[in-house]
């Protein structure tokens, strides 16, 4: 199994999959050619609570453009009551990670943490090493906005 002391910028991506609240499987494989984001959030995490609007709007203006955003909490099943009142204004898919498939991207211990993948399949974005985890608009625009902006 990857760890997370593993992961390379510019290296390939390991794969995610993403089981949807809604029972959808979405594999990062399947987003070749688009720039993805995979978040890691719960219900009691406050600087989540408070990025995931942003992340949520950039994901949805920048859709057409290739973006991806693919959502993980770490919130339990017996709490997906709540998980489902937290993600339902979002724009992009979210799932619990105990359903989920993530295993390159090493235990996700400390969140928010987040890790970008550019449209050839490689790590843009090595969440672990943010010293700002938070999405901001100004850290969409280093991390995000140069990735939309190249070719296919």
């Amino acid at each position: 199994m990857a760890r997370a002391n593993a992961l390379r910028v510019g290296q390939p991506a390991p794969p995610a999959t993403l089981v949807t609240l809604d029972g959808k499987r979405l594999s990062t494989r399947d987003f070749l050619g688009r720039v993805v984001v995979l978040t890691f959030l719960a219900t009691w995490c406050e600087p989540c609570r408070d990025e995931l609007p942003l992340l949520s709007e950039y994901q949805q203006a920048h859709a057409e453009d290739g973006l991806t955003v693919l959502g993980f909490s770490l919130d339990e099943s017996d709490r997906l009551d709540e998980v489902r009142a937290m993600v339902a204004p979002l724009h992009f898919p979210v799932g619990l990670l105990s359903a989920s498939q993530a295993p390159g991207y090493g235990r996700i211990w400390h969140i928010p943490v987040s890790f970008t993948i550019d449209r050839a399949g490689r790590l843009a974005d090595d969440g672990w090493k943010d010293k700002r985890p938070v999405w901001t608009a100004e850290r969409l625009q280093r991390v995000v906005a140069p990735l939309l902006a190249q070719a296919v």
